[in-house]
């Protein structure tokens, strides 16, 4: 009787401890953010040119390097770079990227919508 004990779990440990470590398996983020979430503290804090600077290099990096799982730009970075160089001069690139960002996420067309009417009033 405990040698068939014995036997049994020895056969079940290993099947345990594989479907144990296939439970634990990380999956790949929906998004890569880069430094998005440090360089965008630093430009709240800072708002000094070089934190602009940095910011906006950060954007573009994310636009075009995403190699997450959904390869897609993060939901608000169109909108929120977009309103950057609006900020820093650019309008024209700036309200383009605005109607990118309702482009890929067309929910946000209501509030994008009001800051591109805004910009047409000045």
């Amino acid at each position: 009787m405990k040698k068939n004990y014995y036997r049994r779990a020895v056969l079940l440990l290993p099947i345990l401890l594989v479907i144990t470590s296939i439970s634990c398996a990380s999956n790949k983020p929906l998004y890569d953010w880069y430094d998005y979430q440090e360089d965008s503290y630093h430009y709240l804090k800072n708002a000094d040119e070089k934190s602009v600077k940095t910011l906006i290099e950060t954007y573009e990096k994310i636009i075009s390097k995403q190699n997450a799982s959904r390869a897609a730009v993060p939901p608000g970075i169109y909108a929120d770079y977009g309103y950057l160089l609006i900020r820093s001069g650019k309008t024209k690139e700036g309200t383009e990227m605005l109607k990118k960002e309702v482009e890929l996420y067309p929910e946000s067309e209501v509030f994008v919508s009001q800051i591109i009417k805004r910009l047409g009033k000045k």
